[in-house]
């Protein structure tokens, strides 16, 4: 592993991320999917509820029972939100946890990870529910723009159709497609990456929630095609583990007399409707720790790229202690003493620790 000399302070691209993003996570797997366990956990309880829930409405002819399965889809929502929340809250967690093992390599814990949730528990509740908005909104704003172009699209093509071949409007038309698509997906993660680093600033730099906001809207500079990237790279990922549990699934099932289609899961037996249902949380708990791990990479390339972070911290790791003084820095410290308090001095590194801030070999 190198060490504090050997650290390379160039800025990382997409693939300097997710290459790194990788090696840590097979590094700690098993304490990352510790880390990550509990939240999923909680969305797929709520999954299975949902799944006995609505198998149930469709099918229950008593007024009583299909008041009952109502409540049950309604506590199944609330359980499914309420994971994806704690989800956040959770890599909020992390991520003082991961900056601390990248800058000095304090190990990476689920006892350390928890410990600073609790500490900013409704601090980071309050963001977290600030950041699902703002991601909703996001997600809106990228829609409508995604059906603007469409529609403009598909009136071209109709004018079209009259008079040209039919290859031309079709390949217009998929051209169209793709860049109608291709806008939408810039123009949500333009927005949504503004608030990608609250968890960070909140947790390493000790920022109050709104502080927290106002700072990941400062640092998100050009970060568009790597947050882009990781995502896309994450969801690929994803989807990769989910179709390696469903198929055999599909295929035993096919075998015991049940149709697979989605279009025929009102039809499923219970014990099918429930095992698929556990499939997806179980594919996010073992790729939601590279989601975390990038972003924790991404916040400090970012600070790398606006702040000149990686020169803080060669400092904090080979020079002496610098004294407690009482004054008020107007720049964030390079990790806060306490989750809470953002202008204090910042942690030493343990005397016996070498920093691997880029250098992830």
């Amino acid at each position: 592993m190198p060490n504090t000399t050997e650290l390379s302070i160039a800025p990382l691209g997409a693939g300097d991320l997710i290459d790194r993003a990788v090696r840590l996570y097979r590094r700690h797997i098993f304490v990352l999917i510790r880390i990550a366990a509990p939240p999923v956990f909680v969305s797929a309880v709520g999954s299975v509820l949902w799944a006995i829930a609505w198998r149930g409405f469709m099918s229950t002819p008593s007024t009583i029972e299909l008041v009952i399965y109502s409540l049950l889809t309604f506590v199944s929502v609330i359980l499914m939100l309420g994971g994806r929340i704690f989800s956040l809250i959770v890599m909020g967690g992390a991520s003082r946890n991961l900056v601390t093992h990248l800058l000095w390599n304090e190990p990476v814990s689920v006892r350390t990870t928890y410990a600073a949730v609790r500490s900013r528990f409704w601090a980071l509740l309050g963001a977290s529910l600030i950041m699902i908005i703002w991601l909703s909104v996001s997600g809106s704003v990228g829609f409508f723009g995604w059906y603007m172009v469409v529609i403009f699209v598909s009136f071209g093509v109709i004018f079209l159709s009259t008079w040209a071949p039919i290859w031309v409007t079709a390949l217009i038309g998929i051209i169209g497609f793709l860049g109608a698509t291709g806008l939408a997906l810039w123009i949500f993660f333009f927005m949504a990456g503004r608030i990608v680093y609250v968890p960070q600033a909140m947790l390493v730099e000790g920022k109050r929630v709104f502080e927290s906001v106002s700072r990941s809207f400062s640092l998100a500079k050009g970060n568009v095609r790597r947050l882009m990237a990781m995502t896309l790279f994450v969801t690929f990922t994803t989807y990769s583990a989910l179709m390696i549990l469903v198929i055999p699934l599909g295929w035993y099932g096919y075998v015991s007399g049940v149709d697979p289609s989605p279009f025929g899961a009102a039809q499923w037996p219970a014990w099918y409707a429930i095992t698929y249902s556990i499939i997806e949380p179980l594919s996010q708990i073992l790729l939601a720790p590279v989601w975390m791990l990038g972003l924790s990479l991404l916040y400090i390339d970012e600070r790398v790229r606006h702040e000149g972070y990686d020169v803080e911290l060669m400092a904090s790791q080979n020079l002496t202690e610098m004294p407690q003084l009482n004054f008020t820095s107007p720049m964030a410290p390079a990790i806060s003493a306490a989750p809470g308090s953002a202008n204090r001095a910042p942690l030493r590194p343990p005397s016996t620790a070498h920093g691997n801030t880029l250098g992830l070999s």
